[in-house]
């Protein structure tokens, strides 16, 4: 079983900057996709940016130049770095770890260990 928690989430600005960290157990991390995803009120999680085992990087059109996704294999995590953050971006963001070599963001339901989700907040 993979644990998987997220912390970094809060109260922030429109056009202020977040760094949101995931951190996933076991000795396979660097095999493993990982994703961030948000769930805005009423709405679908969607995925917003994904990093395969290869580094190579996937991101939602509604983020790209503003977010960005990395990995520390030798820590077990991954970040998220958020800037010019939107109004609309304001949501429950969740990490999730895919442990199949796969590529691109990928569907809610290609992840196998998600964590509890992290609230980020963005006020005007």
């Amino acid at each position: 079983q993979v644990q998987v928690v997220e912390s970094g989430g809060g109260l922030v600005q429109a056009g202020d900057s977040l760094r949101l960290s995931c951190s996933a157990s076991g000795r396979s991390f660097s095999s493993y996709r990982m994703g961030w995803f948000r769930q805005a009120p009423g709405k679908d999680r969607a995925a917003v940016a994904a990093i395969s085992w290869s580094y190579a990087t996937d991101y939602a059109d509604s983020v790209k130049g503003r977010f960005t996704i990395s990995r520390d294999n030798a820590k077990n995590t991954v970040y998220l770095q958020m800037s010019s953050l939107k109004l609309e971006d304001t949501a429950v963001y969740y990490c999730a770890a895919d442990p199949r070599r796969k590529y691109g963001l990928g569907s809610r339901y290609e992840y196998d260990y998600w964590g509890q989700g992290t609230q980020v907040t963005v006020s005007s």
